[in-house]
Formats: structure tokens, sequence, C-alpha cells
């Protein structure tokens, strides 16, 4: 996909976050390797519980001397909770940050990096239109609570792209590397590309013909004459050209973003 799409973040929880302890503290709970991010750079990622479980995604932008925290409004009070629980004895200030916010999305890859933008644009669009979440399955960017939640482990999604096996210790970081080092992940997220226009329900199981309980869909957009989906899939049946079922309909696995 290459159309240009515009979308709106206004609504998004966005936190500015300064102090002395502000590279520290965030190098020690976040997956995000801070201490690299230059001046006007981001990137994504998690915070994680001490067993490695996702508790947030979030954007994590080096503006001069502070940073600036972006997540999903659904997790906006959840992400600020977080931050405030561990910063117990450390100098940082988190102040929220609104007003007009926008992405712009040439391509999918700009879906997870494109930068997060102040300011109106007469030409941003609600983030749930269906172009806009075609182009979201496509990148397969996760919706927290949709797509990745409390039950999932950051490499068993796209975020594992972001991973940084070499920046030191974070809260949840060692089962993390202990299943990077010996590669033994149950499931990751995969895209499917489905028969029929019918809407899938989240949670739809997935068969495969080795194995009844392959996986669950997440998320899923009419697209052309079939169906996108993202979904779980088990190990054993995650392999990119593999042929699933899902309510009885045929399904290609592809490697995420699709190409």
């Amino acid at each position: 996909m290459s159309t240009t799409v515009i979308v709106d973040r206004t609504a998004w929880g966005r936190l500015r976050v300064s102090g002395s302890d502000r590279v520290r503290f965030l190098q020690g709970l976040t997956t995000v390797n801070v201490e690299q991010l230059a001046d006007g750079g981001h990137g994504w990622g998690a915070i994680l519980n001490p067993k490695g479980r996702v508790l947030s995604v979030i954007n994590v932008a080096r503006i001069g001397e502070a940073f600036l925290i972006a997540c999903e409004p659904e997790i906006a009070d959840k992400t600020k909770a977080l931050l405030e629980r561990y910063a117990v004895m450390d100098d940082v200030t988190f102040e929220p940050i609104t007003g007009p916010a926008h992405q712009i999305w040439e391509s999918v890859v700009d879906v997870w990096r494109a930068p997060i933008i102040d300011g109106v644009n007469d030409h941003s669009r609600d983030d749930r239109e269906p172009q806009v979440e075609a182009m979201r399955i496509h990148a397969g960017f996760v919706r927290y609570g949709v797509d990745v939640g409390e039950d999932n482990f950051p490499f068993e999604t796209p975020l594992t792209q972001f991973l940084d096996y070499g920046k030191g210790c974070y809260v949840g970081q060692e089962p993390v590397f202990r299943v990077h080092s010996q590669g033994n992940s149950a499931k990751t997220l995969r895209g499917l590309v489905v028969d029929g226009q019918a809407p899938l329900a989240h949670g739809a199981p997935i068969k495969h013909p080795a194995k009844d309980n392959a996986g669950l869909v997440t998320s899923s957009v009419t697209h052309g004459d079939g169906t996108l989906a993202l979904g779980y899939l088990h190990r054993t049946c995650w392999t990119p050209g593999e042929t699933v079922e899902i309510d009885g309909r045929r399904a290609v696995v592809r490697e995420l973003p699709f190409e």
C-alpha cells in the first residue's frame, strides 16, 4: 500500500518527561533504548511487568532536554500510573500534553516509523476508518487490548523489531532475553489473507490441518475481494505460506508487514 494517509492523534495520551533522572529512569523502565535517541528521534517500545508481559505500548521521542511519551487513549491513564509508580526516588516530572497532533503515513513502513507531529492537519482522519485500519493491519501495528495485552510478551508481536538486546537492564528484561537466546517463543502475531468479505470476530479460532487450536484472530478488515486479519499462531503453524482455516474459510499466513 502506498496511499498517503494522515491519522489524527489528538486523543492520544502524551506526557512530557523531564528532570535530571529522565534518561536513567526511562532506560530502566522501558524497552526503548532512550540513551541512543537523537534529538527529534523516536522509537516504539513497551513497559513490561517483571515477568516480561506487556503492560503498555508506547512511543518515546526525544525533544531537546525532555522526552515525549505517547500512547493510545485507552491506556493513557494506565501508562501515566505505571510511570508514577516506578518514579519513587527519581528526579522526573510528568507533564500532560494536549492539543492537536497527527501522523503522516506515506507507506506501510511509516505506520511504525512516522513521528507524531504537533498541530492541526485539515486532512487528518480517525484511526478507525476502514482505509486507516487496512493500512494499520497491513503494517501489523498493534492495538493494545485487541492485538496485544498483559498476556503477551513483546517478542510475540511486531514490537520485536524494536527490541534492543544490547541496551542493558530494564523491568522485564530477563525473560525477554532468555526467550531470545533460546529461540522458543510459543506463538507469534502473523498476517492472514482470508477468503470472503464477512467480518471475523475478535478471538475467532484458527485451525490448521495438524492442529485444531492453531491460534486466534485479533483484528480484521475487509480489503478488496477478501479480508485481511491479524492473529496469533502456534509455532508449528506460523510459517508464511501455510494454509489455515477460520470460520470455515481458507486463509493464507503472511509475514508482517504484508507485502
